[in-house]
């Protein structure tokens, strides 16, 4: 697929097959792809945790915090659980921009995942300081995100945003994911360029 259609693909995904495993060096890729994408005064704060171990993804699991927008919803129930995670996370005596940069280096890691048939979700509701603690990570660095992925079990299908506003996504009674997404007239606030000439 070309660039456009590679990200229209790259939904967050919530519910996974976990049966499906990812192997290790397909989370150590993303990250060897992730370390060289742009980044903030060259500083390159950011480091990283890689699981696909069992174990390991249930510790991190226990973690996050799913959905925000689906009260009724606990998060994916066993055997749609994630295959694998990166934690991201960044050195603090480097970190002054860290979160320019890890922005960048997710959606990069994203968008491989999505190329290669693995779907993905960016978590910022975690509880930091219990998963340093699960995974042993130095308080040298701080925990920002953490991306959990896997072989997507769900459809996500994006909306034009609704008349009164509301950013909330939902789910149909087919279980099929709806993301309101803003038109292209709310958010350019201004075009500047050659005025349009008819050819007469």
């Amino acid at each position: 697929m070309n660039l456009q259609e590679l990200v229209l693909a790259t939904r967050s995904v919530r519910r996974f097959r976990e049966n499906k495993s990812l192997s290790p060096d397909t989370l150590r890729g993303l990250a060897d792809l992730a370390r060289r994408t742009a980044s903030a005064g060259n500083f390159q704060p950011l480091r990283y945790v890689l699981s696909v171990d069992a174990a390991t993804n249930a510790r991190i699991f226990a973690r996050l915090v799913w959905a925000a927008y689906l009260k009724d919803w606990p998060g994916p129930q066993p055997g749609e659980r994630p295959a694998g995670y990166v934690v991201v996370c960044a050195d603090r005596e480097k970190a002054s921009h860290a979160q320019v940069d890890a922005g960048i280096a997710c959606q990069t890691m994203l968008l491989a995942a999505r190329a290669e048939g693995i779907g993905g979700c960016m978590l910022g509701a975690l509880d930091r300081e219990g998963l340093r603690a699960d995974l042993d990570i130095p308080e040298t660095v701080d925990i920002l995100y953490v991306l959990a992925l896997g072989e997507p079990a769900e459809e996500v299908v994006l909306e034009p945003m609704p008349q009164d506003g509301s950013v909330q996504y939902w789910r149909d009674a087919q279980e099929v994911h709806h993301v309101p997404k803003r038109g292209l007239g709310e958010v350019v606030l201004a075009e500047y360029g050659p005025e349009k000439v008819e050819k007469r």
